[in-house]
């Protein structure tokens, strides 16, 4: 671990903190700290800045309650920089958005930009609106039932193309059981934080199991 007196803070005291989702791995903020803050951060397990504009510490969430619980700060090889990996309660920005950076400046017509987050707001807005022509509003208006037998025949191709050993044909499937067992949360009602934080809670019990039998 590093200690906080060898991170270089710059000549006003300062050093940059990049605040980011644990889950959706999102930017949030670029905010900063400074000595006293990242320590108030720490103790509390909360964010902590200080206002370039205002000279005075601000606790994320105190007036808003959209807190942001730290789970893990790192800084870079120069030790002038932070990344904070935070589980927020709420929005980031002030103006009432999950994060400040919302504002697209250049976009790559080449490239574009994919996350299970994006995916599942999408499936979110298919169901709420039912675009025609779209097969995830068919699925939607199906129902359960369907969405469930398509769950189960992905399940199956899944492991016909594991068992030969197909790696491609194999990637294919699982991309497919993938989609619809994301419809499927959709249709239950389940974030995708829900599922992280259930496989978060088994990855704890796992290791501990595993150093139970180590001993």
């Amino acid at each position: 671990m590093i200690d906080i007196d060898d991170l270089k803070f710059d000549e006003h005291g300062l050093i940059p903190a990049v605040v980011f989702d644990s889950v959706s791995k999102r930017i949030l903020t670029l905010a900063y700290m400074n000595k006293e803050s990242l320590k108030i951060s720490i103790e509390k397990g909360l964010t902590c800045f200080f206002s370039r504009s205002r000279q005075e510490l601000w606790l994320k969430g105190e007036t808003s309650g959209n807190y942001q619980h730290i789970v893990s700060i790192t800084t870079d090889c120069d030790k002038d920089a932070l990344i904070v990996s935070v589980e927020p309660d709420g929005p980031a920005c002030h103006l009432g958005t999950e994060s400040c950076f919302e504002y697209p400046v250049w976009q790559n017509e080449d490239k574009q930009d994919f996350s299970l987050n994006g995916l599942m707001e999408l499936l979110k807005g298919r169901k709420r609106d039912l675009p025609e022509g779209s097969y995830t509003t068919y699925l939607f208006q199906k129902g359960l039932d369907k969405i469930l037998k398509k769950v189960g025949e992905e399940c199956t191709e899944v492991i016909i193309a594991g068992k030969a050993e197909d790696k491609k044909e194999t990637i294919y499937e699982i991309a497919d059981l993938a989609y619809h067992v994301m419809v499927l949360m959709v249709e239950s009602g389940i974030s995708l934080e829900e599922i992280h934080n259930e496989l978060a809670s088994r990855h704890i019990i796992d290791h501990k199991v595993k150093q139970e039998k180590m001993t």
